[in-house]
């Protein structure tokens, strides 16, 4: 539409200083012809902008005029502040949520600050003490920002220590465990910030791919995590009633597959035969595992050891 066309227009000037008609044109993907228009266009609606000619010159507005517009929509600014407003918990933050306020049109302002204050998040489930932001992801983050090299001393999952250089590409934060994607000798690689022992940023320039986008990244990671908890897939008999509560015990891992008069039969899957069988043993008679073999072998041996144990 015109009208977004000429609201980016004014905003551009705003946040450059100078456009040419050029500039404008690659930035909302239309004619040079169609930009000149619209750049005389709001010189003629009263806007103050004015051209100047030559080598250097461009579209300017006059004195530096600023706008209040912000280029949001009313659904746009009521989006984007239920999504600010709950986790806007620094000073900071909270700062530029009231100038971000203060910079919408009028009629949006009160929809936008109703909507920072319908919701909150409370991170910690009941009897857990509130979770707390790891102090590294400050750091990290800002070494993300300034493009810097990180020495890290990182601890796997053995505990076993390692040094090394990364170049930081971004910070995840995955219900509530954060994990650093990275660039390393030997390509991209996940670090879990809470296995990090020490994190120094350095003076060297961090590369980053230019084609890297950190939600592609992780969408990578997270396909590659799920296919090795998932190596071992197993079919089970279940009343219906029951398949909530199997989706909340494997997530994405559970697949119904049929209906069987008031029973379901239903895919699971675990990383290893041992592992389903760990999930499935605590429903005793109320599943009844069809295949593979190795996951039925696992749970009749769970099965003996309670016996013997408890029987």
């Amino acid at each position: 539409m015109r009208a977004d066309r000429l609201i980016s227009a004014v905003l551009l000037m705003q946040s450059r200083g100078r456009v040419t008609a050029a500039e404008l044109a690659a930035e909302l993907e239309v004619s040079v012809a169609t930009a000149r228009r619209d750049l005389e266009a709001l010189s003629t609606a009263g806007i103050p902008v004015y051209p100047q000619p030559g080598r250097g010159g461009g579209w300017s507005l006059v004195g530096g005029a600023r706008t209040d517009l912000s280029g949001l929509s009313a659904a746009e600014a009521r989006a984007l502040f239920l999504l600010a407003g709950p986790v806007a918990e620094s000073e900071a933050a909270k700062a530029a949520l009231r100038k971000l306020v203060r910079a919408l049109p009028g009629p949006f302002r009160a929809e936008a600050e109703a909507a920072a204050g319908a919701t909150m998040i409370d991170p910690s489930r009941w009897g857990e003490r509130d979770k707390v932001r790891p102090e590294l992801v400050d750091r990290l983050q800002a070494a993300v920002i300034a493009r810097r090299k990180v020495r890290l001393t990182y601890s796997n999952a053995k505990r076993e220590r390692s040094e090394r250089l990364v170049d930081p590409w971004g910070l995840v934060d995955k219900d509530e465990v954060w994990y650093l994607v990275a660039g390393t000798e030997r390509g991209r690689r996940t670090f879990r910030v809470d296995r990090i022992v020490r994190a120094e940023p350095t003076d060297e320039p961090a590369a980053r791919p230019d084609d890297f986008t950190l939600a592609a990244a992780w969408e990578e990671v997270v396909g590659e995590v799920e296919r090795r908890r998932s190596r071992t897939w197993a079919t089970v008999l279940v009343e219906s009633r029951f398949v909530p509560v199997l989706r909340d015990q494997f997530g994405r891992h559970c697949e119904v597959v049929a209906e069987e008069a008031g029973r379901s039969r239903v895919r699971l899957a675990a990383p290893t035969p041992l592992d389903v069988a760990r999930h499935l043993a605590g429903w005793g008679a109320l599943i009844e595992a069809l295949e593979p073999e190795p996951v039925r072998a696992e749970l009749a041996r769970i099965g003996a050891e309670l016996a013997a144990r408890y029987g």
